[in-house]
């Protein structure tokens, strides 16, 4: 669980170098003039790579299921307010296709691409790399800024409950706080 805007911008590096491997993946298999390789790895990568992103948030929907309720609560209204469908849910091919319409020229400018020999597969590369750091890099915001939504909000409990424990500790009329 990412608890400090700290440990929340390590994660965000870490999927970042993540997105740019997968990218680098992708921008490989577009080189081959293989029909329908270039898609079916790309498919393939994003299938993978977006779990991967949500687990290293702590927002899979197994984990989103086991935070303490008012986490769970202010994580799930965090996730609606930015509008992502890809957090907290399991990644079906179905949601997979759906991302990669968003990016639907460059795939398509890339499929066609790759069969200009040297320049062409040359370009699909850059397009496919780009694409896939696109979606990467947006599902890597998307995550931030529903936990830093949620850590924003977490120092207001954090204050209440160590009060709370000082309160119990100390007990009433006691000058400890």
């Amino acid at each position: 669980m990412i608890n400090s805007l700290a440990e929340l911008e390590q994660v965000r590096r870490e999927c970042k170098k993540m997105v740019t491997r997968r990218a680098g993946l992708s921008a490989g298999a577009a080189v081959i003039p293989i029909p329908g390789l270039d898609i079916g790895t790309d498919v393939s990568l994003l299938m993978a790579l977006l779990p991967a992103i949500n687990e290293k948030f702590g927002l899979s929907p197994t984990q989103i299921e086991q935070l303490h309720p008012n986490r769970k609560k202010y994580t799930l209204v965090a996730i609606t307010g930015i509008g992502s469908r890809l957090i907290g849910s399991t990644v079906t091919r179905e949601l997979v296709k759906m991302v990669l319409k968003r990016v639907g020229v460059r795939v398509a400018t890339k499929s066609v691409a790759r069969y200009v020999p040297i320049i062409g597969q040359a370009a699909a590369a850059g397009l496919s790399f780009s694409a896939m750091k696109v979606l990467g890099n947006a599902h890597i915001e998307d995550c931030y800024e529903v936990l830093k939504q949620v850590l924003e909000t977490q120092p207001v409990e954090k204050a209440d409950f160590i009060t709370r424990v000082n309160t119990r500790v100390a007990g009433p009329g006691s000058d400890r706080q």
